[in-house]
């Protein structure tokens, strides 16, 4: 038998005969062409979805492709409108959708709600911007002409998502894309097909309500079916993918033999430097979020801990402290702070890097093994929990095993002398994601936010707040293996238009630039 509660969130977004989705989930396997999707907290099936095909995949773009030419035409303030109405269908299903991220990925309520809220807002912002979509005026060299720039929809936008935000990254792409006059067509991960099925349900609705099919357009598959097939399709001129480093190369390595444009959001090895003059209490709480929140399956998770030698000890013991009082449970229960691991085989990720860790001299000060939590009956859950690991490096700083991203709740602490000596040990790794320095002091943060580049690599620096959390107004990315790409906020919406340099002779005469003469 399936869930009731997922019988009843989807009665509640009106998905209950959804051709893709069947809620008997009997059978010991699912069905030939279809998948179980799982509930981390107990391990138990929800739902079976049906894969596409390779053949389904390449007619969605096909009829994305048509969608587009259409979609483009329409005036982009008209599509700020059809965004508007997404936003506020989302506000009105927030909770059961919220839930519905809860339930098939694991993170709290309070965090899935946050997850739709952050599709809201990024709705918003996307209204206001189909207002904008400014080009600039340039001052020509010969008499009589005018020259400026234009951006122009770029096509079917492919955005293939990671399981850990299964919603909100999709809304970063999607609004904007949609306001840029893009269609988009997205894979999710087969992780969290249901939040998929769902939200594109809400986003597809509404704009054929509006008079506008095909602009949302969703493909659940294998990476092999669909992934590559959007990856390898020149109609699809811009692939967002968020995801591992492994898979980045290899999507931005194929879209770039065709010469198509990627925006790649990848790893995240984040560390936070703890200055002596810091806000230790601030500090306390905002490492410890940044560590176990979403059990540690955020790509901003704090996954090193810099520590200045003078309060290494006594800081240690504090977070020690805290990481033995984090509550584990089911995530939907207002009272648990951390809920399971997506999967059994994170679990044994985590494990295996703990390991690692001792056999490279660390010491383990708190958590560090599978957990086995009761829900409110009293039974097991029989979910991949584990207890939140708090790790001290060898006295030699070198642990390699901490240059390494593990998804999943484990924090490694290293002592510096200097700031200068932490910047560099936080600039150490392959990734280039997000950053954080807790100081009372404007030296030590104008040092760490250095404009000439020699602070923070990171495309994402913090002063006295966490490395998760970020706000839709910034531009979301990182360097390095991170990828260099840029959602959300600020100018991010470039990425999905491409950009026209016109020249108006209104003069008559015939003249050439740096005063070439000819006949």
């Amino acid at each position: 038998m399936a869930d009731d509660r997922i019988r009843n969130i989807f009665s509640s977004l009106r998905l209950a005969e959804d051709p893709r989705v069947s809620l008997d989930v009997e059978a010991p396997q699912a069905p030939a062409g279809r998948v179980y999707t799982l509930n981390p907290t107990t391990g138990r099936p929800l739902a079976s979805v049906r894969l596409d095909s390779k053949d389904e995949t390449l007619g969605a773009i096909a009829a994305s492709t048509d969608a587009f030419k259409r979609w483009r035409e329409v005036p982009a303030p008209e599509r700020g409108q059809v965004v508007r109405a997404i936003g506020e269908r989302l506000r009105s299903f927030k909770e059961p959708l919220g839930e519905l991220v809860t339930l098939e990925m694991g993170k709290l309520r309070s965090e899935g709600l946050g997850e739709v809220q952050e599709t809201i807002d990024i709705a918003d912002f996307a209204v206001g911007l189909s207002r904008q979509l400014p080009g600039q005026v340039f001052p020509s060299e010969r008499a009589g002409h005018r020259m400026f720039e234009q951006w122009l929809p770029l096509g079917p936008i492919g955005v293939i998502t990671a399981f850990n935000f299964p919603n909100a990254v999709w809304g970063w792409n999607a609004m904007l894309a949609a306001i840029a006059g893009d269609t988009t067509i997205w894979k999710p991960s087969l992780f969290a097909p249901l939040v998929a099925i769902a939200t594109n349900h809400v986003a597809d609705e509404v704009a054929t309500e509006m008079g506008h099919p095909g602009v949302f357009s969703l493909v659940i598959g294998t990476d092999d079916e669909v992934g590559e097939t959007l990856v390898q399709d020149k109609r699809v001129p811009l692939i967002s993918a968020t995801g591992s480093c492994r898979m980045g190369r290899h999507v931005s390595q194929n879209v770039a033999a065709r010469l198509g444009r990627c925006l790649l959001e990848l790893g995240g090895n984040n560390a936070v430097i703890v200055e002596p003059d810091a806000d230790l209490d601030l500090a306390i709480k905002s490492i410890l979020f940044g560590s176990v929140g979403t059990c540690g399956q955020r790509c901003t998770s704090t996954r090193r801990l810099l520590l200045h030698e003078s309060i290494a000890d006594d800081f240690e013991a504090r977070l020690a402290s805290a990481f033995a009082q984090v509550r584990l449970g089911d995530p939907l229960e207002s009272d648990t702070l951390v809920g399971p691991l997506v999967h059994s085989a994170a679990q044994d990720q985590f494990l295996s890097a703990l390991d690692a860790a001792k056999e490279q001299g660390a010491e383990i000060l708190a958590g560090g093994r599978k957990a086995e939590v009761n829900g409110s009956d009293g039974q097991p859950l029989g979910g991949a929990f584990v207890h939140p690991a708090l790790v001290r490096a060898p006295a030699s700083g070198d642990l390699p095993i901490a240059m390494d991203e593990t998804f999943a709740p484990i924090l490694y602490t290293f002592r510096y002398k200097t700031l200068e000596q932490a910047i560099d040990m936080q600039n150490s790794v392959d990734q280039g994601l997000s950053s954080a320095i807790f100081t009372s002091t404007i030296a030590a943060s104008e040092r760490f936010l250095a404009p000439s580049g020699a602070g923070s690599d990171c495309g994402l620096a913090y002063v006295n707040t966490g490395t998760s959390g970020a706000e839709i107004g910034g531009a979301f990315g990182g360097e390095k293996d991170t990828g260099g790409g840029r959602e959300s906020g600020s100018d991010a919406w470039k990425a999905y238009m491409r950009r026209q340099t016109c020249t108006i002779n209104f003069g008559g005469d015939f003249q050439l630039a740096q005063g070439i003469e000819f006949g």
